[in-house]
């Protein structure tokens, strides 16, 4: 008898009604070289299901019981700092919250280091800011979680963040909690209206700064106050807007051209990760893992292996989604000649994640096998889903992709023991 018996007998009427606002989505367009059989999300075998249960568990607290938090983590590179694929599956979700109205969660203002912003949020900037990326050896910052950092010491400089630009007021907060740093002649202040500051308690455990708010709104405008005449750098890494609703709330973190190591690179990754405390993680790092020719599928499972066990330190019990690799091509310069060669990396890569998922009883999402493994990705492009660099999608295909992984993942909750 399947788990999810009760949830279906006991609440049919909301399951269809549920269903009709968006539960399932029902108006995906079929493609005839997409492998309907690995649309689904895998699981090994071999493995035990503990940690999948308890996270469908506390699904279940807020499907059929109304209350509790759920916090979901998308970690990846440019697939997931574009934040189409992960806003998708978002969006969905927010279906399963119904009346609750969770907090956004963790965002980083990329506008400001000059590099592509999600469109579901609006930075707007004054002012000189010098950018850290954990893909990029030489940094003046530490960075943590987000794997980006900003920094200023210009005292016109200014982070505008508008959450709502579709106006469907579902991101709302009443709480900022800021992560960065400065020493003690610099400190960061928000507007609340033209004429009222709002100073932050600094949260000496977490080493961030919590702006508090006494209705909810969906803006906030960041300004730095320099204490005396020298001018003293203030770091940025991100901001976690937050309420005290219930619900799930579905965090995306992504930097071009990351790889398992630049996350490993990150100092504060693990004290960061403490204030979100996952439930799930979904992982999407490997793309460009996979580049170099000598790709080591060892190294790889390594690599995951260490960032991992930063994870384990702060959710023991996490349950784990990894997503395998897209198909993909390299770019080759013969000279004024450009050619594409498909990466057989991305073999590689998927029987790696399927021996990480044996190996921590995770879920297996073969993005690489369903989309028609192996040179498929000129077949996504010349549907308009794929971009002509062969490695990253349109628009329209990031929203099938998140569409399939987000039917997926609810199907594995409604029809597993």
């Amino acid at each position: 008898m399947k788990r999810r018996i009760i949830f279906l007998a006991l609440f049919l009427f909301e399951v269809l009604s549920l269903q009709a606002k968006g539960f399932l989505v029902r108006d995906t367009i079929p493609y005839d070289f997409l492998v309907d059989s690995l649309m689904s999300i895998q699981y090994p075998d071999s493995i035990h299901h503990h940690r999948r249960d308890l996270f469908f568990d506390k699904i279940d607290s807020i499907v059929l019981c109304r209350k509790g938090k759920v916090s979901i983590l998308h970690i990846g590179g440019s697939h997931i700092q574009a934040d189409y694929f992960s806003h998708t599956v978002r969006c969905h979700l927010d279906s399963i919250n119904d009346d609750f109205s969770p907090s956004r969660g963790v965002i980083f203002p990329y506008k400001v280091a000059k590099t592509n912003n999600p469109t579901n949020y609006k930075v707007t900037s004054t002012g000189n800011w010098i950018t850290s990326k954990n893909v990029k050896k030489e940094r003046m910052a530490q960075l943590g979680m987000t794997g980006m950092a900003v920094t200023t010491t210009d005292p016109k400089a200014e982070i505008r963040v508008k959450m709502d630009v579709d106006t469907s007021y579902r991101w709302s907060f009443t709480r900022i909690r800021l992560l960065g740093y400065s020493d003690s002649m610099c400190i960061p202040y928000m507007l609340e209206n033209d004429s009222t500051n709002i100073y932050p308690l600094f949260d000496d455990s977490t080493e961030s700064y919590v702006f508090q708010f006494l209705q909810p709104r969906d803006s906030f405008v960041l300004r730095i106050k320099q204490l005396d005449m020298t001018p003293h750098a203030f770091t940025v890494c991100g901001f976690i807007v937050e309420n005290d609703e219930d619900g799930i709330v579905y965090h995306s973190i992504g930097v071009n051209g990351a790889s398992v190591p630049s996350y490993l690179s990150c100092e504060n990754f693990q004290r960061d990760l403490e204030l979100i405390k996952p439930d799930m993680v979904i992982f999407g790092i490997g793309i460009n893992d996979a580049v170099p020719q000598n790709f080591s599928e060892e190294k790889f499972i390594a690599r995951y292996d260490s960032l991992i066990g930063e994870i384990e330190k702060i959710s023991p019990e996490c349950f784990y989604i990894f997503v395998t690799n897209n198909d993909s091509f390299r770019k080759v310069r013969q000279k004024k000649k450009v050619s594409y060669v498909v990466n057989r990396n991305g073999l590689k890569a998927q029987h790696a994640f399927l021996t990480l998922a044996e190996k921590y009883e995770a879920g297996y999402w073969d993005l690489f096998g369903w989309m028609g493994g192996l040179e498929s990705m000129r077949i996504w492009e010349q549907n308009g889903l794929a971009q002509k660099d062969k490695i990253h999608f349109t628009k329209k295909g990031y929203k099938l992709i998140g569409d399939i992984f987000y039917n997926a993942l609810i199907s594995s909750y409604l029809e597993k023991e």
